[in-house]
C-alpha cells in the first residue's frame, strides 16, 4: 500500500479499531440506537446502514459460502456501524468548533487520487467494503470524514494519532451529550469511542469452569 493511502486510511482504521472497554448505559430513549446532540439515530436507521453493507457484500461474491465468510469476518458490523455514525457527528461538531469545513471538490479530489492508486472506482469501493465495512453508497461520506479529521488535526497543529486531536473530539462528545442504547454499549467521552456494556453474568457462568481447570 502506498504511503499516501496509508495516511488516508489512518482515521478509518482508528474508528474500526478503537479500544472496547467496559461501561454501562441507560435506556432513556426507546427506539433510538443513540442520541447525539439531541438528535436520534434510530434503530431503523442503523439497521438500514448495516443492510446496505450486507447487500453490497452479497453482491460482491459469487456464492453463499463466500458471503457467509464475509459476514463472519464482520460479526461486529452493527456496533462498528453505530460507532462510525456517532463518531461522524462528534467529529463534525469538533470541526465546526474549529471552523473547519470540507468541500465537495476536496472529496472528489481525494477519491480520484485513491482510485488512481488502487486501480479504479470499483476497486476502491471493494477495498472500503472489505476492509472497513463501508458500503459503496457511503464511500463519499466516509471520505468526507477522513478529510474532516485531517483538516481538524492540521488546524490544531497535530495529527489524528495525537492526544490534542482526540481531546478535541472528547470536548465535542461532552457538548453533544452522546447517549447510546445499552444494547449497543455506551459512549466513552474521554476516548470518543463506543464501549461494551458490562455483563457480570458472563463471569458467573464461566467462573466454575475456570476454577475446574485450575
Amino acid at each position: 500500500m502506498h504511503r499516501r493511502r496509508r495516511s488516508a486510511l489512518l482515521f478509518t482504521a482508528a474508528i474500526i479499531a478503537a479500544p472496547l472497554l467496559t461501561a454501562c448505559g441507560s435506556d432513556a430513549h426507546p427506539g433510538a440506537a443513540a442520541v447525539v446532540g439531541g438528535q436520534r439515530i434510530t434503530v431503523a436507521q442503523l439497521e438500514n446502514r448495516v443492510g446496505e453493507v450486507r447487500s453490497a457484500q452479497r453482491a460482491a461474491v459469487s456464492d453463499d459460502a463466500q458471503y457467509k465468510q464475509a459476514v463472519a469476518q464482520t460479526g461486529s458490523l452493527t456496533r462498528d456501524t453505530l460507532h462510525g455514525m456517532v463518531l461522524d457527528r462528534v467529529l463534525h461538531r469538533a470541526a465546526q468548533d474549529e471552523g473547519v469545513t470540507v468541500s465537495r471538490h476536496e472529496i472528489q479530489q481525494m477519491r480520484t487520487g485513491l482510485e488512481q492508486q488502487v486501480g479504479g472506482s470499483k476497486a476502491l469501493e471493494t477495498a472500503w467494503l472489505q476492509q472497513y465495512g463501508v458500503a459503496p453508497a457511503r464511500l463519499d461520506d466516509n471520505l468526507r470524514l477522513q478529510l474532516e479529521a485531517q483538516k481538524l488535526a492540521q488546524s490544531l497543529g497535530t495529527d489524528t494519532s495525537k492526544p490534542a486531536f482526540w481531546n478535541a473530539l472528547s470536548k465535542a462528545s461532552k457538548e453533544l451529550h452522546v447517549d447510546l442504547n445499552p444494547r449497543y454499549g455506551s459512549w466513552d467521552v474521554q476516548k470518543s469511542s463506543r464501549v461494551d456494556a458490562k455483563t457480570p453474568w458472563v463471569r458467573e457462568v464461566t467462573a466454575p469452569a475456570t476454577q475446574g481447570t485450575a
